[in-house]
């Protein structure tokens, strides 16, 4: 059977400009194209798990209005189970303007709408799914009180919690302690350890600090260079694979995505970190957000393929 994984987080309808470089604060850089694509990092996640193989519930927020009618439809094609999407008739739907250069570096707005408004009752509703799950992922696109609510209910069923900190906002140890795997990137791991990542030893300098807060493992995402992985046996770096990069925007998403999968599916550490960098690398080579996450017999060929 599919492995049983819960998603909490944002779904957002992402706008999407193409252009030759990003703009500097006060300068229109002319001649992009434009698109629309579904989005937000909860939405990335679990469509990313879905394809990759996982029966994936989606706890989230949207707007009753066309960008949430969209979101629902494409929500069900993907074969996410949607009974706790819930639908507010007051505010908008979340909203993501985003930047693209031609190296696949990107520069993103969000418009929060219906994910702020994701509350603690939510999470109380749907506890019952959070604790038959074999993984729970969430993110801090929504609000904290109600990341943490949740976190601490999968906790409490004895649920692997994987939390992806982004944004970077301040976590409290409390809550940290209840984390299986943190998955920071490289600005994320500075905020909450205030260490800047420029080599290997501060790498694992920082990993060390996170591994102290009370996380039982740490994955730190570092792009290009591939991840470093870390607990309390072991620490190693995993390089990325080689791909032409062509848009970045939800390659973290992706692989967090991915990552819960294999996890799910006992998986160890390096094994999942390899899995999920493999669907990262094929999401950054196509354009978008959800349509880029690969499907799981892309993912299996393109690691037989990178031997």
């Amino acid at each position: 059977m599919n492995p049983r994984i819960a998603v909490l987080g944002s779904s957002n309808t992402d706008m999407i400009v193409k252009l030759r470089s990003l703009p500097k604060p006060g300068e229109t850089v002319i001649g992009g194209t434009f698109s629309m694509a579904a989005g937000g990092k909860g939405a990335n996640q679990a469509v990313a798990a879905a394809r990759a193989g996982g029966n994936v519930t989606f706890i989230s927020r949207v707007g009753d209005d066309s960008f949430g009618r969209a979101s629902m439809e494409n929500f069900v094609r993907e074969g996410l189970e949607i009974s706790h999407v819930g639908v507010d008739p007051q505010i908008a739907s979340g909203i993501a303007l985003i930047l693209v250069d031609e190296a696949g570096e990107n520069s993103i707005g969000v418009a929060s709408g219906a994910n702020a408004e994701l509350s603690s009752d939510d999470i109380k509703r749907a506890l019952s799914v959070i604790a038959s799950s074999d993984i729970f992922l969430t993110q801090l696109e929504i609000p904290l009180s109600t990341v943490e609510t949740a976190i601490t209910g999968a906790h409490h069923s004895g649920v692997p919690v994987v939390l992806n900190p982004a944004p970077a906002q301040h976590l409290r140890p409390e809550v940290l302690s209840k984390v299986s795997v943190l998955t920071p990137n490289e600005s994320e791991v500075e905020h909450l350890t205030r260490v800047i990542i420029r080599d290997e030893s501060s790498t694992m300098q920082a990993a060390k600090l996170l591994l102290a807060s009370g996380v039982r493992s740490v994955v730190i995402t570092l792009g290009a260079r591939g991840s470093y992985i870390a607990d309390e046996k072991r620490s190693e770096f995993i390089p990325a694979f080689s791909v032409q990069a062509v848009d970045t925007t939800a390659s973290g998403d992706i692989f967090n995505g991915a990552f819960a999968v294999a996890l799910a599916e006992k998986a160890d550490l390096h094994e999942a970190v390899k899995f999920a960098s493999a669907a990262a690398a094929l999401s950054v080579t196509k354009l978008g957000a959800q349509p880029s996450a690969p499907h799981r017999a892309e993912i299996e060929k393109f690691m037989l393929k990178s031997r």
